[in-house]
């Protein structure tokens, strides 16, 4: 039976550190499934710092897109991080948040309906703060929101960080 563990809260907030302990009190080798797409070599920095913090017993996988097709059935897995995940489907979609939120859910559906893990899931709330003067990131803030929102409905836990404090919300 899948479950799902989806801790949120905001940058530096401890999510992932939180999540990768959870996955180790889990299991002895944890997929980590990143989702990031580099695109600039401060990214590539912080990359980095995240693969050197975790030890060799971790599977790395990077999909940007599709982690139903990777077979994962019995494993714990990490998905670090929604937020770049759905900014994958919003630019290759052309920005149109109903069609980015269309295929993430399609593809979050297909992740839990093929496979039986334990899935744990690290996604920021950005919509915590004011509201940006660029459209582009009006709609981005409404995808990631909204995204999150379906997810939080069908996890089994929902954990939000604050300074580096899980509080358990479901």
């Amino acid at each position: 039976m899948t479950r799902v563990h989806l801790i949120t809260g905001g940058e530096r907030s401890g999510k992932s550190t939180y999540a990768e302990r959870l996955a180790l009190e889990a299991s002895d080798h944890p997929v980590y499934l990143a989702t990031a797409r580099i695109w600039d070599e401060e990214f590539r920095q912080r990359v980095d710092l995240h693969q050197q913090r975790r030890c060799a017993c971790w599977e790395n996988i990077e999909e940007e897109k599709y982690p139903s097709r990777h077979d994962l059935s019995g494993r714990t897995v990490l998905l670090d991080c929604v937020t770049l995940w759905a900014t994958n489907f919003f630019f290759d979609l052309d920005a149109l948040v109903d069609d980015a939120l269309t295929a993430l859910k399609q593809e979050f559906d297909a992740l839990l309906e093929q496979h039986d893990l334990n899935l744990i899931i690290v996604t920021n709330e950005i919509g915590m703060g004011g509201v940006s003067p660029d459209a582009t990131q009006r709609r981005f803030t409404s995808l990631q929101g909204w995204f999150n929102q379906y997810i939080a409905e069908r996890a089994d836990r929902v954990t939000l960080m604050v300074s580096g404090i899980p509080l358990q919300v479901k």
